[in-house]
Protein backbone atom coordinates (compact mmCIF):
# COMPACT_ATOMS: atom_id res chain seq x y z
CA UNK A 1 0.00 0.00 0.00
CA UNK A 2 1.69 3.41 -0.90
CA UNK A 3 1.88 5.80 0.98
CA UNK A 4 -0.72 8.04 0.15
CA UNK A 5 -3.06 5.14 0.45
CA UNK A 6 -1.85 4.83 3.86
CA UNK A 7 -2.85 7.78 5.07
CA UNK A 8 -6.56 7.35 3.28
CA UNK A 9 -6.94 4.30 5.10
CA UNK A 10 -6.09 5.81 8.61
CA UNK A 11 -8.16 9.17 8.06
CA UNK A 12 -10.99 7.25 6.97
CA UNK A 13 -10.80 4.49 10.46
CA UNK A 14 -10.35 8.18 12.34
CA UNK A 15 -13.97 9.06 11.03
CA UNK A 16 -15.33 5.73 11.66
CA UNK A 17 -13.94 5.62 15.19
CA UNK A 18 -15.08 9.02 16.07
CA UNK A 19 -18.60 9.59 14.38
CA UNK A 20 -19.69 5.87 13.93
CA UNK A 21 -19.98 3.78 17.27
CA UNK A 22 -21.98 0.95 17.00
CA UNK A 23 -24.70 3.20 18.64
CA UNK A 24 -24.50 5.36 15.79
CA UNK A 25 -24.48 2.41 13.34
CA UNK A 26 -27.91 1.61 14.67
CA UNK A 27 -28.77 4.68 14.44
CA UNK A 28 -28.19 5.78 11.39
CA UNK A 29 -29.36 2.30 9.26
CA UNK A 30 -33.29 3.32 10.92
CA UNK A 31 -33.26 6.80 9.68
CA UNK A 32 -34.91 7.90 7.03
CA UNK A 33 -32.21 8.15 4.09
CA UNK A 34 -30.41 4.68 5.61
CA UNK A 35 -27.34 6.45 6.29
CA UNK A 36 -25.78 9.40 8.69
CA UNK A 37 -25.93 12.55 6.31
CA UNK A 38 -23.85 14.56 8.66
CA UNK A 39 -20.93 11.44 8.38
CA UNK A 40 -21.64 11.08 4.99
CA UNK A 41 -20.45 14.99 4.49
CA UNK A 42 -17.40 14.54 6.53
CA UNK A 43 -16.93 11.70 4.15
CA UNK A 44 -17.03 13.90 1.30
CA UNK A 45 -15.45 17.33 2.77
CA UNK A 46 -12.29 16.23 4.44
CA UNK A 47 -11.80 12.82 2.63
CA UNK A 48 -13.01 13.39 -0.70
CA UNK A 49 -14.62 9.72 -0.73
CA UNK A 50 -17.38 9.86 -3.30
CA UNK A 51 -14.32 11.95 -5.78
CA UNK A 52 -11.97 9.06 -5.67
CA UNK A 53 -12.54 7.54 -8.72
CA UNK A 54 -13.19 11.10 -10.62
CA UNK A 55 -10.83 12.58 -12.87
CA UNK A 56 -9.06 15.92 -11.56
CA UNK A 57 -10.21 17.85 -14.65
CA UNK A 58 -14.06 16.76 -13.74
CA UNK A 59 -14.13 17.86 -10.52
CA UNK A 60 -12.51 14.40 -8.68
CA UNK A 61 -9.70 13.37 -6.70
CA UNK A 62 -8.18 11.88 -9.62
CA UNK A 63 -7.89 8.48 -7.85
CA UNK A 64 -7.61 4.94 -8.83
CA UNK A 65 -10.41 1.93 -8.14
CA UNK A 66 -7.91 0.67 -5.32
CA UNK A 67 -8.60 4.08 -3.51
CA UNK A 68 -12.17 3.58 -2.88
CA UNK A 69 -11.47 -0.14 -2.38
CA UNK A 70 -9.44 1.12 0.90
CA UNK A 71 -12.36 3.64 2.16
CA UNK A 72 -15.28 0.38 1.44
CA UNK A 73 -13.28 -1.80 3.65
CA UNK A 74 -12.65 1.09 6.34
CA UNK A 75 -16.31 1.57 6.19
CA UNK A 76 -17.42 -2.72 6.08
CA UNK A 77 -15.31 -3.16 9.30
CA UNK A 78 -17.70 -1.12 11.03
CA UNK A 79 -20.83 -1.74 8.61
CA UNK A 80 -21.25 2.19 8.32
CA UNK A 81 -24.00 2.71 6.18
CA UNK A 82 -22.95 4.94 3.22
CA UNK A 83 -23.82 5.80 -0.19
CA UNK A 84 -20.33 5.40 -1.24
CA UNK A 85 -20.68 1.68 -3.11
CA UNK A 86 -23.42 2.81 -5.07
CA UNK A 87 -22.24 6.39 -5.78
CA UNK A 88 -18.56 5.13 -7.29
CA UNK A 89 -20.39 3.06 -9.67
CA UNK A 90 -22.74 5.66 -11.09
CA UNK A 91 -19.75 7.92 -11.45
CA UNK A 92 -17.62 4.71 -13.41
CA UNK A 93 -20.81 4.65 -15.36
CA UNK A 94 -20.95 8.45 -16.20
CA UNK A 95 -17.56 8.08 -16.87
CA UNK A 96 -17.53 5.51 -19.74
CA UNK A 97 -20.44 7.21 -20.97
CA UNK A 98 -19.82 8.66 -25.06
CA UNK A 99 -20.92 11.92 -24.16
CA UNK A 100 -19.86 12.03 -19.76
CA UNK A 101 -22.12 14.43 -17.78
CA UNK A 102 -19.74 16.63 -16.28
CA UNK A 103 -22.32 18.44 -14.11
CA UNK A 104 -23.90 15.18 -13.09
CA UNK A 105 -20.15 13.75 -11.97
CA UNK A 106 -19.56 17.14 -10.39
CA UNK A 107 -22.71 16.44 -8.08
CA UNK A 108 -21.42 12.77 -7.40
CA UNK A 109 -18.01 13.86 -6.58
CA UNK A 110 -19.40 16.54 -4.20
CA UNK A 111 -21.75 14.50 -2.15
CA UNK A 112 -24.58 16.75 -3.41
CA UNK A 113 -25.95 13.86 -5.75
CA UNK A 114 -26.21 10.01 -4.73
CA UNK A 115 -25.73 7.30 -7.43
CA UNK A 116 -26.88 4.19 -7.89
CA UNK A 117 -25.85 1.37 -10.95
CA UNK A 118 -28.80 -1.12 -11.52
CA UNK A 119 -27.50 -4.46 -12.29
CA UNK A 120 -30.49 -6.01 -11.15
CA UNK A 121 -33.96 -4.20 -11.18
CA UNK A 122 -35.06 -6.50 -8.17
CA UNK A 123 -32.42 -4.79 -5.58
CA UNK A 124 -30.52 -1.79 -5.71
CA UNK A 125 -28.30 -0.75 -3.43
CA UNK A 126 -28.88 2.85 -2.15
CA UNK A 127 -32.14 2.54 -5.12
CA UNK A 128 -34.37 4.54 -3.10
CA UNK A 129 -31.85 7.35 -1.82
CA UNK A 130 -30.36 8.12 -5.63
CA UNK A 131 -31.11 10.91 -7.83
CA UNK A 132 -28.08 9.57 -10.52
CA UNK A 133 -29.23 5.98 -11.71
CA UNK A 134 -27.39 3.82 -14.08
CA UNK A 135 -28.54 0.36 -15.91
CA UNK A 136 -25.62 -1.59 -16.58
CA UNK A 137 -26.60 -4.94 -19.08
CA UNK A 138 -23.45 -6.56 -19.54
CA UNK A 139 -23.21 -4.71 -23.07
CA UNK A 140 -24.87 -1.06 -22.64
CA UNK A 141 -25.32 1.93 -20.00
CA UNK A 142 -28.60 3.14 -19.75
CA UNK A 143 -29.27 6.80 -17.65
CA UNK A 144 -32.77 6.58 -16.11
CA UNK A 145 -34.06 9.95 -15.81
CA UNK A 146 -37.20 9.03 -14.40
CA UNK A 147 -37.94 6.25 -12.49
CA UNK A 148 -39.93 4.58 -9.19
CA UNK A 149 -38.02 3.82 -6.32
CA UNK A 150 -39.52 1.28 -3.97
CA UNK A 151 -37.67 0.03 -0.44
CA UNK A 152 -37.42 -3.61 0.12
CA UNK A 153 -36.89 -4.69 3.65
CA UNK A 154 -33.88 -6.86 4.39
CA UNK A 155 -32.59 -9.01 7.27
CA UNK A 156 -29.21 -6.86 6.78
CA UNK A 157 -30.35 -3.56 8.00
CA UNK A 158 -26.71 -1.42 7.77
CA UNK A 159 -27.59 -1.95 3.52
CA UNK A 160 -30.19 -0.44 2.02
CA UNK A 161 -32.24 -2.07 -0.83
CA UNK A 162 -34.57 -0.76 -3.63
CA UNK A 163 -36.79 -2.44 -6.26
CA UNK A 164 -36.73 0.43 -9.25
CA UNK A 165 -38.62 0.40 -12.60
CA UNK A 166 -38.06 3.17 -15.38
CA UNK A 167 -40.09 5.28 -16.72
CA UNK A 168 -37.78 7.38 -18.94
CA UNK A 169 -34.55 6.13 -20.38
CA UNK A 170 -31.79 6.65 -22.78
CA UNK A 171 -28.78 4.72 -24.09
CA UNK A 172 -25.32 6.42 -23.17
CA UNK A 173 -22.94 4.07 -24.08
CA UNK A 174 -21.22 0.45 -23.64
CA UNK A 175 -20.95 -1.47 -20.32
CA UNK A 176 -16.87 -1.21 -19.32
CA UNK A 177 -18.23 -4.41 -17.28
CA UNK A 178 -19.59 -2.33 -14.03
CA UNK A 179 -20.69 -6.23 -12.58
CA UNK A 180 -17.12 -6.95 -12.65
CA UNK A 181 -16.35 -3.58 -10.96
CA UNK A 182 -19.36 -4.14 -8.26
CA UNK A 183 -18.01 -7.10 -7.51
CA UNK A 184 -14.11 -6.32 -6.36
CA UNK A 185 -15.75 -2.87 -4.55
CA UNK A 186 -18.03 -5.61 -2.93
CA UNK A 187 -14.99 -8.11 -1.70
CA UNK A 188 -13.16 -5.15 -0.37
CA UNK A 189 -15.54 -4.40 2.17
CA UNK A 190 -16.44 -7.81 2.80
CA UNK A 191 -12.55 -8.08 3.98
CA UNK A 192 -13.10 -4.99 5.90
CA UNK A 193 -16.55 -6.82 7.83
CA UNK A 194 -14.66 -10.25 8.13
CA UNK A 195 -11.50 -8.33 9.64
CA UNK A 196 -13.53 -6.68 12.57
CA UNK A 197 -15.49 -9.13 13.24
CA UNK A 198 -12.58 -11.64 14.11
CA UNK A 199 -11.43 -9.04 15.86
CA UNK A 200 -14.06 -8.72 17.94
CA UNK A 201 -14.14 -12.37 18.37
CA UNK A 202 -10.42 -12.75 19.40
CA UNK A 203 -11.22 -9.58 22.09
CA UNK A 204 -14.00 -11.10 23.43
CA UNK A 205 -12.04 -14.84 23.91
CA UNK A 206 -9.45 -13.00 25.90
CA UNK A 207 -12.37 -11.68 28.48
CA UNK A 208 -14.73 -14.50 28.45
CA UNK A 209 -13.97 -16.57 31.41
CA UNK A 210 -14.60 -19.89 31.86
CA UNK A 211 -13.07 -22.67 34.21
CA UNK A 212 -11.53 -19.98 35.81
CA UNK A 213 -9.40 -19.32 32.50
CA UNK A 214 -10.17 -17.25 29.36
CA UNK A 215 -11.64 -19.16 26.57
CA UNK A 216 -9.14 -17.43 24.32
CA UNK A 217 -6.81 -19.24 26.15
CA UNK A 218 -8.39 -23.23 25.11
CA UNK A 219 -5.99 -24.66 22.57
CA UNK A 220 -8.87 -25.62 20.30
CA UNK A 221 -10.50 -22.10 20.41
CA UNK A 222 -6.45 -20.98 19.33
CA UNK A 223 -6.95 -23.35 16.09
CA UNK A 224 -10.11 -22.16 15.18
CA UNK A 225 -9.02 -18.23 15.61
CA UNK A 226 -6.11 -19.26 13.40
CA UNK A 227 -8.01 -20.65 10.84
CA UNK A 228 -9.75 -18.00 10.72
CA UNK A 229 -7.08 -15.41 10.32
CA UNK A 230 -5.70 -17.68 7.73
CA UNK A 231 -8.41 -17.22 5.83
CA UNK A 232 -9.20 -13.46 6.07
CA UNK A 233 -5.90 -13.20 5.19
CA UNK A 234 -5.70 -15.36 2.06
CA UNK A 235 -9.30 -13.70 0.71
CA UNK A 236 -7.54 -10.71 1.33
CA UNK A 237 -4.93 -11.60 -1.35
CA UNK A 238 -7.06 -12.55 -3.76
CA UNK A 239 -9.14 -9.22 -3.37
CA UNK A 240 -6.09 -7.11 -3.96
CA UNK A 241 -4.29 -9.53 -6.81
CA UNK A 242 -8.23 -8.17 -8.13
CA UNK A 243 -8.11 -4.63 -7.58
CA UNK A 244 -4.92 -4.35 -8.91
CA UNK A 245 -5.89 -6.20 -12.42
CA UNK A 246 -9.48 -5.86 -12.37
CA UNK A 247 -10.80 -9.28 -15.05
CA UNK A 248 -14.26 -10.78 -15.18
CA UNK A 249 -11.87 -13.65 -13.59
CA UNK A 250 -10.35 -11.93 -11.07
CA UNK A 251 -13.62 -10.25 -9.76
CA UNK A 252 -15.58 -13.83 -9.17
CA UNK A 253 -12.67 -14.93 -6.92
CA UNK A 254 -12.62 -12.19 -5.48
CA UNK A 255 -16.27 -12.83 -4.61
CA UNK A 256 -16.41 -15.90 -4.00
CA UNK A 257 -12.91 -15.75 -1.49
CA UNK A 258 -14.47 -12.80 0.35
CA UNK A 259 -18.35 -13.58 0.67
CA UNK A 260 -16.52 -17.38 2.06
CA UNK A 261 -14.47 -15.77 4.66
CA UNK A 262 -16.84 -13.77 5.84
CA UNK A 263 -19.56 -16.16 6.13
CA UNK A 264 -16.80 -18.84 8.11
CA UNK A 265 -15.59 -15.38 10.96
CA UNK A 266 -19.31 -14.24 11.49
CA UNK A 267 -20.64 -18.32 11.85
CA UNK A 268 -17.87 -19.15 14.20
CA UNK A 269 -18.37 -15.18 15.63
CA UNK A 270 -21.64 -16.84 16.43
CA UNK A 271 -20.58 -19.86 18.34
CA UNK A 272 -17.50 -18.17 20.04
CA UNK A 273 -19.55 -15.67 21.53
CA UNK A 274 -22.89 -17.99 22.34
CA UNK A 275 -26.16 -17.03 23.08
CA UNK A 276 -25.38 -13.04 23.36
CA UNK A 277 -24.12 -13.27 19.83
CA UNK A 278 -28.02 -13.65 18.39
CA UNK A 279 -29.40 -10.82 20.64
CA UNK A 280 -30.52 -8.04 19.03
CA UNK A 281 -28.22 -6.09 21.66
CA UNK A 282 -24.97 -6.99 20.17
CA UNK A 283 -23.03 -6.26 17.23
CA UNK A 284 -22.10 -9.44 16.33
CA UNK A 285 -25.44 -10.67 14.86
CA UNK A 286 -25.29 -7.40 12.71
CA UNK A 287 -22.03 -9.00 11.08
CA UNK A 288 -23.87 -12.38 10.96
CA UNK A 289 -26.38 -10.66 8.85
CA UNK A 290 -23.82 -8.74 6.45
CA UNK A 291 -22.34 -11.46 5.64
CA UNK A 292 -25.32 -13.67 4.25
CA UNK A 293 -26.66 -10.32 3.05
CA UNK A 294 -23.15 -9.39 1.10
CA UNK A 295 -23.22 -12.96 -0.04
CA UNK A 296 -26.12 -13.04 -2.38
CA UNK A 297 -25.59 -10.04 -3.21
CA UNK A 298 -24.69 -9.31 -7.09
CA UNK A 299 -24.66 -13.09 -7.58
CA UNK A 300 -24.26 -15.58 -5.08
CA UNK A 301 -21.14 -17.34 -4.97
CA UNK A 302 -22.18 -20.05 -7.00
CA UNK A 303 -23.25 -18.44 -9.75
CA UNK A 304 -19.56 -16.60 -9.35
CA UNK A 305 -18.20 -20.24 -9.40
CA UNK A 306 -20.06 -21.43 -12.25
CA UNK A 307 -18.49 -18.67 -14.42
CA UNK A 308 -14.97 -19.77 -12.62
CA UNK A 309 -15.98 -23.12 -13.85
CA UNK A 310 -16.98 -21.93 -18.17
CA UNK A 311 -13.15 -20.79 -17.76
CA UNK A 312 -11.55 -24.57 -17.09
CA UNK A 313 -14.03 -27.07 -18.42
Amino acid sequence: MTEERELLRETVAALVDKHASPAAVREAMASEHGYDDSLWKLLCEQVGAAALVVPEELGGAGGELADAAVVLEELGKALVPTPLLGTTLAELALLAAEQPDTNALERLAEGTSIGAVVLDPGYVVNGDVADIVIAATGTTLSRWTNFTAHRIESMDLTRRLARLEPTDAADIGTDPGLADIAAILLAAEQIGAATKCLDLTVEYTKDRVQFGRPIGSFQALKHRMADLYVAVQSARAVVNDAIAEPTPTSAALARVSASEALSKVAAEAVQMHGGIAITWEHDIQLYFKRAHGSAQLLGPPQEHLRRLESEVF
